[in-house]
Protein backbone atom coordinates (compact mmCIF):
# COMPACT_ATOMS: atom_id res chain seq x y z
CA UNK A 1 0.00 0.00 0.00
CA UNK A 2 1.08 3.61 -0.52
CA UNK A 3 0.21 7.06 0.79
CA UNK A 4 1.38 10.48 -0.41
CA UNK A 5 0.93 13.50 1.84
CA UNK A 6 1.22 16.92 0.22
CA UNK A 7 0.03 20.46 0.80
CA UNK A 8 -2.99 19.97 -1.46
CA UNK A 9 -4.19 16.80 0.22
CA UNK A 10 -3.66 13.18 1.10
CA UNK A 11 -3.59 10.54 -1.60
CA UNK A 12 -3.35 6.80 -1.06
CA UNK A 13 -4.27 3.28 -2.04
CA UNK A 14 -7.41 1.98 -0.40
CA UNK A 15 -6.89 -0.68 2.27
CA UNK A 16 -4.02 -2.15 4.23
CA UNK A 17 -2.82 -1.12 7.65
CA UNK A 18 -3.44 2.35 9.04
CA UNK A 19 -0.62 4.68 8.10
CA UNK A 20 0.34 2.70 5.00
CA UNK A 21 -2.68 3.43 2.83
CA UNK A 22 -5.88 5.46 2.82
CA UNK A 23 -7.77 3.51 5.47
CA UNK A 24 -10.84 4.72 7.39
CA UNK A 25 -8.58 5.56 10.35
CA UNK A 26 -6.32 7.67 8.14
CA UNK A 27 -9.34 9.43 6.64
CA UNK A 28 -10.64 10.31 10.10
CA UNK A 29 -7.25 11.64 11.20
CA UNK A 30 -6.64 13.89 8.21
CA UNK A 31 -10.22 15.15 7.95
CA UNK A 32 -10.13 15.98 11.67
CA UNK A 33 -6.86 17.87 11.15
CA UNK A 34 -8.31 19.77 8.20
CA UNK A 35 -11.45 20.68 10.17
CA UNK A 36 -9.25 21.89 13.04
CA UNK A 37 -7.29 24.09 10.63
CA UNK A 38 -10.52 25.53 9.17
CA UNK A 39 -11.78 26.47 12.61
CA UNK A 40 -8.44 28.02 13.61
CA UNK A 41 -8.45 30.05 10.40
CA UNK A 42 -12.11 31.02 10.69
CA UNK A 43 -13.27 30.76 14.33
CA UNK A 44 -16.94 31.07 13.36
CA UNK A 45 -16.63 28.43 10.64
CA UNK A 46 -19.56 26.06 10.43
CA UNK A 47 -20.06 24.75 6.87
CA UNK A 48 -17.93 22.49 4.61
CA UNK A 49 -18.80 21.22 1.11
CA UNK A 50 -18.03 17.63 0.09
CA UNK A 51 -18.00 16.40 -3.53
CA UNK A 52 -16.61 13.19 -5.01
CA UNK A 53 -15.71 11.45 -8.23
CA UNK A 54 -17.17 8.04 -9.10
CA UNK A 55 -14.39 5.83 -7.73
CA UNK A 56 -15.30 2.41 -6.36
CA UNK A 57 -14.21 3.54 -2.89
CA UNK A 58 -16.05 6.86 -3.12
CA UNK A 59 -19.14 5.89 -1.16
CA UNK A 60 -17.10 4.51 1.73
CA UNK A 61 -14.78 7.52 1.82
CA UNK A 62 -17.72 9.93 1.58
CA UNK A 63 -19.47 8.43 4.59
CA UNK A 64 -16.32 8.49 6.73
CA UNK A 65 -15.53 12.07 5.70
CA UNK A 66 -19.04 13.40 6.30
CA UNK A 67 -19.37 11.66 9.65
CA UNK A 68 -16.00 12.97 10.80
CA UNK A 69 -16.84 16.54 9.83
CA UNK A 70 -20.13 16.31 11.71
CA UNK A 71 -18.23 14.92 14.69
CA UNK A 72 -15.97 17.99 14.52
CA UNK A 73 -19.06 20.21 14.74
CA UNK A 74 -19.37 21.16 11.07
CA UNK A 75 -22.47 21.20 8.92
CA UNK A 76 -21.80 19.19 5.76
CA UNK A 77 -23.25 20.00 2.34
CA UNK A 78 -22.85 16.83 0.26
CA UNK A 79 -23.11 17.71 -3.44
CA UNK A 80 -22.72 14.07 -4.52
CA UNK A 81 -20.99 13.05 -7.75
CA UNK A 82 -19.31 16.28 -8.78
CA UNK A 83 -16.18 17.35 -10.60
CA UNK A 84 -13.30 19.10 -8.88
CA UNK A 85 -14.18 22.48 -10.48
CA UNK A 86 -17.86 22.03 -9.56
CA UNK A 87 -16.90 21.46 -5.92
CA UNK A 88 -14.59 24.48 -5.96
CA UNK A 89 -17.39 26.67 -7.24
CA UNK A 90 -19.87 25.21 -4.77
CA UNK A 91 -17.73 26.38 -1.85
CA UNK A 92 -18.14 30.01 -2.93
CA UNK A 93 -21.76 29.71 -4.06
CA UNK A 94 -22.81 28.14 -0.75
CA UNK A 95 -20.65 30.57 1.26
CA UNK A 96 -18.93 27.62 2.90
CA UNK A 97 -15.80 27.76 5.04
CA UNK A 98 -13.98 25.09 3.05
CA UNK A 99 -14.39 22.04 0.87
CA UNK A 100 -13.19 18.48 0.47
CA UNK A 101 -12.95 16.82 -2.93
CA UNK A 102 -12.79 13.03 -2.75
CA UNK A 103 -10.77 12.14 -5.83
CA UNK A 104 -7.36 10.77 -6.68
CA UNK A 105 -7.50 12.60 -10.02
CA UNK A 106 -5.70 10.52 -12.68
CA UNK A 107 -4.51 7.77 -10.30
CA UNK A 108 -5.77 4.20 -10.91
CA UNK A 109 -9.05 2.84 -9.59
CA UNK A 110 -7.66 1.50 -6.29
CA UNK A 111 -6.53 4.99 -5.18
CA UNK A 112 -8.51 7.79 -3.59
CA UNK A 113 -7.63 11.11 -2.00
CA UNK A 114 -8.74 14.02 0.13
CA UNK A 115 -8.18 17.32 -1.70
CA UNK A 116 -8.44 20.32 0.58
CA UNK A 117 -10.00 23.69 -0.28
CA UNK A 118 -10.11 27.01 1.55
CA UNK A 119 -13.18 29.24 1.82
CA UNK A 120 -12.46 30.68 -1.66
CA UNK A 121 -12.75 27.23 -3.24
CA UNK A 122 -9.00 27.12 -3.94
CA UNK A 123 -6.31 24.67 -2.88
CA UNK A 124 -4.40 25.46 0.29
CA UNK A 125 -1.06 27.25 0.02
CA UNK A 126 2.13 25.62 1.31
CA UNK A 127 1.95 27.12 4.79
CA UNK A 128 -1.68 26.12 5.34
CA UNK A 129 -1.22 22.66 3.87
CA UNK A 130 1.79 22.00 6.08
CA UNK A 131 -0.18 23.16 9.12
CA UNK A 132 -2.88 20.57 8.35
CA UNK A 133 -0.19 17.87 8.12
CA UNK A 134 1.33 19.04 11.43
CA UNK A 135 -2.04 18.89 13.18
CA UNK A 136 -2.63 15.40 11.79
CA UNK A 137 0.79 14.18 12.92
CA UNK A 138 0.24 15.53 16.44
CA UNK A 139 -3.41 14.41 16.47
CA UNK A 140 -4.11 17.84 17.91
CA UNK A 141 -7.88 17.90 17.48
CA UNK A 142 -10.95 17.75 19.70
CA UNK A 143 -14.40 16.54 18.73
CA UNK A 144 -17.72 18.23 19.41
CA UNK A 145 -19.95 17.28 22.30
CA UNK A 146 -23.42 15.90 21.63
CA UNK A 147 -25.06 19.33 21.60
CA UNK A 148 -22.56 20.74 19.12
CA UNK A 149 -22.54 18.05 16.43
CA UNK A 150 -22.88 19.20 12.84
CA UNK A 151 -25.77 18.49 10.49
CA UNK A 152 -25.84 16.74 7.12
CA UNK A 153 -27.43 18.26 4.00
CA UNK A 154 -27.56 17.19 0.37
CA UNK A 155 -27.59 19.53 -2.62
CA UNK A 156 -27.85 18.05 -6.11
CA UNK A 157 -28.07 21.38 -7.97
CA UNK A 158 -24.38 22.23 -8.30
CA UNK A 159 -23.72 20.43 -11.61
CA UNK A 160 -26.54 22.35 -13.32
CA UNK A 161 -25.38 25.58 -11.72
CA UNK A 162 -21.83 24.96 -12.99
CA UNK A 163 -23.10 24.44 -16.53
CA UNK A 164 -25.21 27.60 -16.41
CA UNK A 165 -22.21 29.58 -15.15
CA UNK A 166 -20.08 28.32 -18.06
CA UNK A 167 -22.80 29.20 -20.57
CA UNK A 168 -23.02 32.70 -19.10
CA UNK A 169 -19.32 33.50 -19.67
CA UNK A 170 -18.82 36.42 -22.05
CA UNK A 171 -16.67 34.53 -24.56
CA UNK A 172 -18.86 31.44 -24.80
CA UNK A 173 -20.76 31.80 -28.07
CA UNK A 174 -23.58 29.28 -27.94
CA UNK A 175 -25.18 30.59 -31.13
CA UNK A 176 -21.96 30.16 -33.13
CA UNK A 177 -21.50 26.63 -31.76
CA UNK A 178 -25.08 25.72 -32.64
CA UNK A 179 -24.71 27.07 -36.18
CA UNK A 180 -21.50 25.09 -36.67
CA UNK A 181 -23.38 21.83 -36.11
CA UNK A 182 -20.51 20.12 -34.37
CA UNK A 183 -20.45 16.37 -33.86
CA UNK A 184 -18.43 15.50 -30.78
CA UNK A 185 -17.16 12.33 -29.11
CA UNK A 186 -16.30 12.11 -25.42
CA UNK A 187 -14.39 9.65 -23.21
CA UNK A 188 -15.21 10.24 -19.54
CA UNK A 189 -13.35 7.20 -18.13
CA UNK A 190 -16.38 5.97 -16.14
CA UNK A 191 -16.44 8.90 -13.75
CA UNK A 192 -18.21 12.21 -13.15
CA UNK A 193 -17.45 13.58 -16.61
CA UNK A 194 -20.12 11.17 -17.81
CA UNK A 195 -22.62 12.93 -15.55
CA UNK A 196 -21.91 16.54 -16.48
CA UNK A 197 -20.34 16.70 -19.97
CA UNK A 198 -23.29 15.35 -21.99
CA UNK A 199 -25.55 17.98 -20.42
CA UNK A 200 -22.99 20.73 -21.04
CA UNK A 201 -22.61 19.78 -24.70
CA UNK A 202 -26.37 19.66 -25.21
CA UNK A 203 -26.77 23.12 -23.68
CA UNK A 204 -23.92 24.43 -25.86
CA UNK A 205 -25.87 23.38 -28.94
CA UNK A 206 -23.64 20.52 -30.10
CA UNK A 207 -25.51 18.59 -32.78
CA UNK A 208 -24.46 15.07 -31.83
CA UNK A 209 -22.47 13.46 -28.99
CA UNK A 210 -20.95 9.99 -29.15
CA UNK A 211 -20.28 8.71 -25.64
CA UNK A 212 -17.50 6.37 -24.59
CA UNK A 213 -17.15 5.18 -21.00
CA UNK A 214 -19.67 7.68 -19.66
CA UNK A 215 -21.32 5.41 -17.08
CA UNK A 216 -20.07 6.67 -13.68
CA UNK A 217 -19.25 3.21 -12.31
CA UNK A 218 -15.74 4.07 -11.10
CA UNK A 219 -14.49 0.89 -12.75
CA UNK A 220 -12.20 2.67 -15.20
CA UNK A 221 -11.99 0.92 -18.57
CA UNK A 222 -8.47 2.23 -19.20
CA UNK A 223 -5.70 4.03 -17.33
CA UNK A 224 -7.48 7.26 -16.36
CA UNK A 225 -4.66 9.69 -17.18
CA UNK A 226 -5.62 11.37 -20.50
CA UNK A 227 -2.40 10.55 -22.37
CA UNK A 228 -2.12 9.15 -25.90
CA UNK A 229 -0.93 5.72 -24.72
CA UNK A 230 -4.19 5.29 -22.78
CA UNK A 231 -6.65 6.55 -25.40
CA UNK A 232 -6.58 3.98 -28.21
CA UNK A 233 -10.34 3.35 -27.98
CA UNK A 234 -11.47 6.97 -28.45
CA UNK A 235 -8.77 7.55 -31.07
CA UNK A 236 -10.03 4.49 -32.94
CA UNK A 237 -13.57 5.81 -32.75
CA UNK A 238 -12.44 9.12 -34.25
CA UNK A 239 -10.55 7.40 -37.05
CA UNK A 240 -13.83 5.93 -38.26
CA UNK A 241 -14.92 9.47 -39.15
CA UNK A 242 -18.12 11.35 -38.51
CA UNK A 243 -16.98 13.54 -35.60
CA UNK A 244 -15.28 16.93 -35.58
CA UNK A 245 -13.45 16.54 -32.27
CA UNK A 246 -13.19 14.30 -29.22
CA UNK A 247 -12.85 15.53 -25.65
CA UNK A 248 -11.20 13.37 -23.00
CA UNK A 249 -11.21 14.17 -19.29
CA UNK A 250 -9.69 12.59 -16.20
CA UNK A 251 -11.90 11.21 -13.39
CA UNK A 252 -12.38 14.58 -11.65
CA UNK A 253 -12.72 16.65 -14.87
CA UNK A 254 -10.00 19.23 -14.29
CA UNK A 255 -7.78 18.03 -17.15
CA UNK A 256 -8.83 18.17 -20.80
CA UNK A 257 -7.35 16.59 -23.93
CA UNK A 258 -8.47 16.92 -27.56
CA UNK A 259 -8.39 14.40 -30.42
CA UNK A 260 -8.79 15.74 -33.94
CA UNK A 261 -11.15 14.61 -36.68
CA UNK A 262 -8.55 12.13 -37.98
CA UNK A 263 -8.08 10.37 -34.66
CA UNK A 264 -4.76 12.05 -33.85
CA UNK A 265 -3.88 13.55 -30.47
CA UNK A 266 -4.00 17.33 -30.48
CA UNK A 267 -1.40 17.39 -27.70
CA UNK A 268 -2.36 18.05 -24.08
CA UNK A 269 0.15 20.91 -23.94
CA UNK A 270 -1.89 22.70 -26.60
CA UNK A 271 -5.22 22.63 -24.75
CA UNK A 272 -4.23 25.72 -22.77
CA UNK A 273 -2.40 27.30 -25.73
CA UNK A 274 -5.49 27.11 -27.94
CA UNK A 275 -7.94 28.38 -25.33
CA UNK A 276 -5.52 31.19 -24.44
CA UNK A 277 -5.34 32.21 -28.11
CA UNK A 278 -9.11 32.63 -28.18
CA UNK A 279 -9.19 34.55 -24.89
CA UNK A 280 -6.34 36.86 -25.91
CA UNK A 281 -8.06 37.65 -29.22
CA UNK A 282 -10.90 39.19 -27.23
CA UNK A 283 -9.33 40.07 -23.87
CA UNK A 284 -5.81 41.54 -23.91
CA UNK A 285 -3.86 40.56 -20.84
CA UNK A 286 -1.12 38.42 -19.33
CA UNK A 287 -0.86 34.64 -19.18
CA UNK A 288 0.75 32.13 -16.81
CA UNK A 289 1.71 28.47 -16.95
CA UNK A 290 4.17 26.39 -14.97
CA UNK A 291 7.85 25.95 -15.73
CA UNK A 292 7.32 22.50 -17.26
CA UNK A 293 4.69 23.65 -19.75
CA UNK A 294 5.26 24.36 -23.43
CA UNK A 295 6.91 27.55 -24.66
CA UNK A 296 4.09 27.87 -27.21
CA UNK A 297 1.96 29.77 -24.67
CA UNK A 298 4.71 32.36 -24.29
CA UNK A 299 4.97 32.71 -28.09
CA UNK A 300 1.22 33.13 -28.54
CA UNK A 301 1.02 35.62 -25.67
CA UNK A 302 3.85 37.74 -27.02
CA UNK A 303 2.21 37.63 -30.44
CA UNK A 304 -0.60 39.68 -28.91
CA UNK A 305 1.88 42.08 -27.31
CA UNK A 306 1.17 40.74 -23.82
CA UNK A 307 3.36 39.33 -21.04
CA UNK A 308 3.84 35.68 -20.19
CA UNK A 309 5.04 34.54 -16.75
CA UNK A 310 6.10 31.12 -15.48
CA UNK A 311 5.19 29.71 -12.07
CA UNK A 312 6.45 26.81 -10.02
CA UNK A 313 4.75 23.50 -10.80
CA UNK A 314 1.45 23.03 -8.98
CA UNK A 315 -1.98 24.58 -9.44
CA UNK A 316 -1.75 26.72 -6.30
CA UNK A 317 1.52 28.23 -7.57
CA UNK A 318 0.03 29.00 -10.97
CA UNK A 319 -3.00 30.65 -9.35
CA UNK A 320 -0.76 32.75 -7.08
CA UNK A 321 1.26 33.98 -10.07
CA UNK A 322 -1.92 34.69 -12.04
CA UNK A 323 -3.22 36.90 -9.23
CA UNK A 324 0.14 38.67 -8.92
CA UNK A 325 0.31 39.47 -12.64
CA UNK A 326 -3.39 40.00 -13.35
CA UNK A 327 -3.41 37.18 -15.90
CA UNK A 328 -6.58 36.77 -17.97
CA UNK A 329 -5.88 33.07 -18.63
CA UNK A 330 -3.49 30.49 -17.26
CA UNK A 331 -3.07 26.86 -16.37
CA UNK A 332 -0.82 23.88 -16.80
CA UNK A 333 0.46 21.91 -19.77
CA UNK A 334 -1.32 18.76 -18.62
CA UNK A 335 -4.58 20.03 -20.09
CA UNK A 336 -5.50 22.28 -17.18
CA UNK A 337 -7.26 25.55 -18.09
CA UNK A 338 -7.72 28.24 -15.40
CA UNK A 339 -10.00 31.10 -16.44
CA UNK A 340 -10.44 33.72 -13.68
CA UNK A 341 -13.67 35.12 -15.12
CA UNK A 342 -15.37 32.07 -13.58
CA UNK A 343 -12.92 30.87 -10.91
CA UNK A 344 -9.27 30.16 -10.09
CA UNK A 345 -9.28 26.42 -10.72
CA UNK A 346 -8.55 24.04 -13.58
CA UNK A 347 -11.86 23.42 -15.31
CA UNK A 348 -12.46 21.14 -18.30
CA UNK A 349 -15.99 22.51 -18.80
CA UNK A 350 -14.57 26.00 -19.28
CA UNK A 351 -11.96 24.60 -21.67
CA UNK A 352 -14.55 22.80 -23.80
CA UNK A 353 -16.89 25.80 -24.05
CA UNK A 354 -14.12 28.23 -25.00
CA UNK A 355 -12.52 25.77 -27.43
CA UNK A 356 -15.79 25.12 -29.28
CA UNK A 357 -16.45 28.86 -29.46
CA UNK A 358 -12.97 29.38 -30.90
CA UNK A 359 -13.41 26.51 -33.38
CA UNK A 360 -16.75 27.90 -34.54
CA UNK A 361 -15.29 31.36 -35.11
CA UNK A 362 -12.20 30.10 -36.93
CA UNK A 363 -14.20 27.86 -39.29
CA UNK A 364 -11.26 25.42 -39.47
CA UNK A 365 -11.00 21.72 -38.79
CA UNK A 366 -9.33 20.78 -35.51
CA UNK A 367 -6.22 19.54 -37.32
CA UNK A 368 -6.00 22.79 -39.31
CA UNK A 369 -6.35 24.83 -36.12
CA UNK A 370 -3.55 22.88 -34.48
CA UNK A 371 -1.17 23.76 -37.34
CA UNK A 372 -1.58 27.47 -36.63
CA UNK A 373 0.41 27.19 -33.37
CA UNK A 374 4.19 27.00 -32.86
CA UNK A 375 5.40 23.41 -32.99
CA UNK A 376 7.19 22.14 -29.89
CA UNK A 377 7.82 18.71 -28.44
CA UNK A 378 8.44 17.77 -24.81
CA UNK A 379 10.56 14.77 -23.78
CA UNK A 380 10.10 13.41 -20.25
CA UNK A 381 12.90 11.50 -18.55
CA UNK A 382 14.12 10.76 -15.04
CA UNK A 383 17.35 10.10 -13.19
CA UNK A 384 17.18 7.47 -10.44
CA UNK A 385 19.33 8.24 -7.42
CA UNK A 386 20.62 6.45 -4.37
CA UNK A 387 18.58 7.05 -1.23
CA UNK A 388 20.06 10.00 0.67
CA UNK A 389 21.59 11.71 -2.37
CA UNK A 390 21.81 15.49 -1.88
CA UNK A 391 19.66 16.55 -4.83
CA UNK A 392 19.81 20.24 -3.93
CA UNK A 393 23.60 20.19 -4.13
CA UNK A 394 23.45 18.53 -7.55
CA UNK A 395 21.00 21.12 -8.88
CA UNK A 396 23.18 23.93 -7.53
CA UNK A 397 26.16 22.56 -9.46
CA UNK A 398 24.08 22.28 -12.63
CA UNK A 399 23.16 25.96 -12.29
CA UNK A 400 26.84 26.86 -12.12
CA UNK A 401 27.64 24.85 -15.23
CA UNK A 402 24.92 26.37 -17.42
CA UNK A 403 24.44 29.91 -16.09
CA UNK A 404 26.82 31.37 -18.68
CA UNK A 405 25.09 29.54 -21.55
CA UNK A 406 21.40 30.02 -20.80
CA UNK A 407 18.85 31.84 -18.67
CA UNK A 408 18.38 30.06 -15.34
CA UNK A 409 15.15 29.96 -13.32
CA UNK A 410 15.40 28.29 -9.91
CA UNK A 411 12.00 28.98 -8.33
CA UNK A 412 11.17 25.28 -8.72
CA UNK A 413 14.20 23.06 -9.25
CA UNK A 414 16.35 24.37 -12.09
CA UNK A 415 15.12 25.40 -15.53
CA UNK A 416 17.84 25.95 -18.15
CA UNK A 417 16.33 28.16 -20.84
CA UNK A 418 18.25 28.27 -24.13
CA UNK A 419 17.07 30.49 -27.01
CA UNK A 420 15.57 27.54 -28.91
CA UNK A 421 14.97 24.90 -26.22
CA UNK A 422 14.83 24.31 -22.46
CA UNK A 423 15.44 21.68 -19.79
CA UNK A 424 13.65 21.61 -16.44
CA UNK A 425 15.05 19.57 -13.53
CA UNK A 426 12.87 18.89 -10.48
CA UNK A 427 13.41 16.61 -7.55
CA UNK A 428 10.58 14.35 -6.48
CA UNK A 429 9.13 14.82 -3.00
CA UNK A 430 8.20 11.16 -2.72
CA UNK A 431 11.05 9.15 -4.25
CA UNK A 432 14.80 9.56 -4.91
CA UNK A 433 14.64 10.76 -8.51
CA UNK A 434 15.17 13.90 -10.57
CA UNK A 435 12.51 14.52 -13.20
CA UNK A 436 13.98 15.83 -16.45
CA UNK A 437 11.62 17.60 -18.85
CA UNK A 438 13.01 19.11 -22.05
CA UNK A 439 11.41 20.91 -25.00
CA UNK A 440 12.56 21.78 -28.52
CA UNK A 441 11.15 22.13 -32.03
CA UNK A 442 11.51 18.38 -32.68
CA UNK A 443 11.26 15.38 -30.38
CA UNK A 444 14.77 14.32 -31.32
CA UNK A 445 16.18 17.71 -30.33
CA UNK A 446 14.17 17.74 -27.09
CA UNK A 447 15.46 14.31 -26.12
CA UNK A 448 19.00 15.23 -27.16
CA UNK A 449 19.25 18.27 -24.88
CA UNK A 450 17.59 16.37 -22.06
CA UNK A 451 20.05 13.50 -22.38
CA UNK A 452 22.98 15.95 -22.53
CA UNK A 453 22.02 17.49 -19.17
CA UNK A 454 21.34 14.04 -17.70
CA UNK A 455 24.83 12.97 -18.77
CA UNK A 456 26.33 15.94 -16.89
CA UNK A 457 24.44 14.96 -13.75
CA UNK A 458 25.31 11.28 -14.01
CA UNK A 459 29.00 12.18 -14.12
CA UNK A 460 28.57 14.13 -10.87
CA UNK A 461 27.03 11.18 -9.05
Amino acid sequence: MAMIKSISGIRGEIGGKAGNGLTPLDIVKFVSAYATWVRKSRPEARKIVVGRDARLSGQMVRQVVCGTLMGMGFDVVDIGLASTPTTELAVTWLKADGGLILTASHNPRHWNALKLLNNEGEFLNAADGNEVLRIAEAEAFDYADVDSLGHYYQDDTMNSRHIEAVLAMNLVDVEAIRKAGFKVAIDCVNSVGGVILPELLEKLGVKEVKKLYCEPTGDFQHNPEPLEKNLSDIMGLMKKGGCDVAFVVDPDVDRLAFIDENGSMYGEEYTLVTVADYVLKHTPGNTVSNLSSTRALRDVTRGYGQEYNAAAVGEVNVVTKMKETGAVIGGEGNGGVIYPELHYGRDALVGIALFLSHLAHEAKSVSQLRKTYPEYFIAKNRIDLQQGTDVDAILEKVKGIYESQAEINDIDGVKIDFPDKWVHLRKSNTEPIIRVYSEASTMAAADEIGQAVMSVIEKMI
